[in-house]
């Protein structure tokens, strides 16, 4: 069974449902398919892939079922944008005589399933679908298995990061040597993340979801300078970007409240 993800990074739910789907016999092998730059996620600056499989591959050897839970870095050796369609391709041309092959995504993903490429080619392989929390798959129920009783992902991989800034508990979200690899990395450290945004809008400076990101971070460190020159930046690229407006406004009353004896000497 092929689950696919960006996993970034792996947490206790996705090892979790892997774990089900071994114990519930749906597969001989889960294999957690780690995959690049999601064509449908531009804005998203994930960690390398080098250190998402890695990440990945440590969980997978921690889970109960090493053996059957396994990673691959399979679409890092394809073409790129990489779509789940081509990777099965590709799969069946190698193996394909050996192996029979299913799919495991959560609700949310068939619900946008014809958004996909070759949606309805990727539907001929058994998918088993795992509840979302707070949402029900109701589309292709006739050709999906729904696994109403997998676990549920109480929190994901957005979280996790957001948990790590903050430098909260993540022992109930990361298998413990996930998480001494994260912290060996300095991932998403507030200095990690600041490294690695300046160099992805070193090479694409037009990108205003990075500006975004970037400038609520010089916000939240009082740079106001560093900040203005983001938020203005995505305003010339999106004048109608609201919430860039809004947080230039806050700096600018900010700045005036704060050195109003330059304006009123």
């Amino acid at each position: 069974m092929l689950y696919f993800g960006s996993f970034d990074p792996v947490h206790n739910g996705h090892i979790a449902l892997a774990e089900y789907v071994v114990e519930h016999d749906l597969a001989d092998e889960v294999v957690l398919i780690v995959s690049p730059q999601s064509p449908y996620k531009q804005g998203a600056l994930p960690a390398s892939e080098v250190e998402r499989f890695e990440m990945t591959e440590i969980a997978c050897a921690a889970s109960k079922y090493p053996g059957r839970i396994k990673p691959s870095a399979i679409e890092f050796l394809l073409p790129r944008p990489s779509y789940t369609i081509d990777t099965l391709h590709h799969l069946e041309e190698i193996c394909g005589n050996e192996m029979e092959f299913s799919i495991l995504m959560g609700g949310d993903q068939i619900a946008a399933l014809d958004g996909w490429k070759e949606y309805e080619k990727v539907l001929d392989y058994p998918i088993y679908v795992y509840p979302r929390r707070g949402e029900r798959a109701e589309r292709y129920l006739d050709r999906i298995t729904l696994l109403t009783d997998a676990p549920l992902q109480d929190f994901s991989s957005t979280q996790v990061r957001a948990a790590i800034e903050r430098g909260d508990d993540t022992s109930q979200m990361l298998a413990p040597g996930v998480a001494e690899y994260i912290r060996s990395k300095g991932l998403w450290s507030p200095a990690h993340r600041m490294t690695a945004l300046n160099g992805a809008l070193s090479s694409n400076p037009e990108n205003t979801a990075l500006l975004l990101e970037r400038g609520k971070r010089h916000y939240r460190m009082n740079e106001w300078g560093a900040a203005l020159n983001d938020f203005n930046a995505i305003l010339r690229l999106d004048p109608e970007n609201e919430e860039a407006r809004q947080y230039t406004e806050m700096i600018q009353e900010i700045l005036t409240f704060r050195y109003k004896d330059i304006y009123n000497p």
